[in-house]
């Protein structure tokens, strides 16, 4: 029998048209980058002169977070940038990722250090033009992450608690907004509060540079738990809760010593009971949640209350500060959103301060993509902003760019489903004056 000749498989297929876009949607993320002087900034704060592949950095770093924004996790991903006429709805010209991988190995610890404070800059810009809290409170999750490596030529990779073979990076994250604050790359086998000091410390004084005036709280979880911690923390004037080790001998007896008339029933799961209650412990504020199974089966397996607590200096009844720390939980999802949406899925250089930089290409590329969402709204958005979702809808737009009567003119399909909030993000960015230092 004869096969049927299908209408798609007469379709013609040639890779031939130099005004096809890829990613048509970078003219909203090139058009941020224009108003907050990226490109500018970066020439100005790090300085690699002298060093291979050093020259005119700030192309080179807006190559990387551009391709990322784009959805790259590879260095050769910053090819797409390349395809048709992609490049001309960049503000920057476009380098070749072998460029790329040697101007990330040409990095030390001085010059990541470098990079970093041009995060710290580009937040204190975008804060500048609204995205930041002002006066109000900022509550700001701080927490560890594991960037899992294949193979054991990765400089400071190395095997850590979980047993993964990769790095261990520190992260702060804006609770409300998801922003990535401040990010430093750690060696696999740093423990979790390995530099949590002068973490912090760098932290606290970025925030209040970009604006931040109000009460800052931040959320840690045990792994963080610290006197140092918690006295650094009481220095620069920040709030906190703390989350301790139960099964620690000093905590485990302020539990017992609870009155069991103390705790408060929550509604926390739907298959168990919990309860919330307080104490001290070294004359610090000890919250306490126990929570038990109520299935019958599985509460002969654990019939036992198991206990989760932590310190906090907030104002407030046990309840609502239990909840209040529950959602700590949220930076797990702005750092998944890192490592799905920003680039940081994996680290691609076999040296360790090349990938340090390759995170902070990440950070400015998780940010530029929230801002390029929000900024300019004349309210704060009403959910939080999700990499996938922006990508899929601004960035990742197939679109032909032509010179109509002498105006380039950027086409996209007909009936784009979110072409009116692709024009109205559009209007939104180009009424924003240029953020200079």
């Amino acid at each position: 029998m004869s096969r049927v000749s299908h209408p798609i498989d007469r379709v013609r297929v040639d890779f031939d048209d130099p005004n096809l876009v890829a990613n048509a949607g970078l003219l909203l993320v090139g058009t941020l980058v224009v108003r907050l002087e990226l490109e500018r900034l970066v020439n100005a704060v790090v300085r690699l002169g002298g060093r291979v592949g050093g020259a005119r950095p700030g192309r080179k770093v807006l190559t990387l977070v551009h391709a990322m924004v784009a959805g790259a996790s590879h260095i050769d991903h910053a090819d797409v940038l390349r395809a048709g006429n992609t490049a001309g709805v960049l503000p920057h010209r476009v380098m070749a990722p072998s460029t790329l991988g040697t101007f990330l190995r040409s990095f030390t610890f001085g010059h990541v250090r470098q990079l970093e404070a041009v995060a710290g800059e580009v937040l204190r810009r975008a804060w500048a033009l609204g995205a930041g809290p002002g006066a109000r409170r900022l509550v700001i999750d701080v927490d560890s992450t594991i960037c899992e490596v294949e193979g054991k030529k990765k400089q400071g990779a190395a095997f850590g608690y979980t047993r993964v073979l990769g790095y261990h990076p520190i992260l702060a994250t804006r609770a409300d907004t998801g922003e990535v604050l401040h990010a430093r790359m750690r060696k696999g086998s740093a423990n979790t509060a390995r530099g949590a000091r002068r973490f912090i410390e760098e932290l606290i004084a970025r925030v209040r540079r970009a604006g931040a005036t109000g009460e800052i709280v931040v959320r840690v979880d045990s792994g963080f738990w610290s006197k140092e911690t918690i006295a650094t923390l009481g220095r620069l004037g920040v709030r906190y809760t703390m989350a301790v080790r139960t099964n620690t001998k000093g905590v485990a007896e302020a539990i017992v010593a609870i009155d069991e008339d103390a705790w408060d029933a929550i509604d926390y799961t739907p298959d168990g009971e919990a309860q919330v209650a307080e104490c001290t412990y070294n004359g610090r504020r000890l919250i306490v949640r126990r929570t038990r199974l109520t299935d019958r089966v599985q509460a002969r397996l654990w019939p036992d209350w198991r206990h989760f607590g932590f310190l906090t200096d907030l104002d407030g009844d046990a309840v609502s500060l239990d909840a209040f720390h529950r959602k700590h939980a949220v930076v797990e999802l702005d750092i998944r959103d890192l490592k799905e949406g920003a680039g940081m899925e994996h680290v691609p250089s076999g040296k360790f301060h090349a990938n340090s930089a390759w995170l902070q290409c990440a950070v400015l590329a998780h940010n530029l993509i929230r801002w390029t969402a929000t900024l300019g709204q004349a309210a704060p958005p009403d959910r939080r902003t999700v990499a996938r979702t922006v990508r899929e809808r601004l960035i990742n737009i197939p679109g032909r760019l032509v010179n109509r009567t002498g105006t380039p003119t950027l086409r996209g399909p007909l009936n784009w489903p979110w072409r009116h909030w692709f024009q109205r993000r559009l209007a939104a960015l180009r009424l924003i004056e240029p953020q200079t230092g």
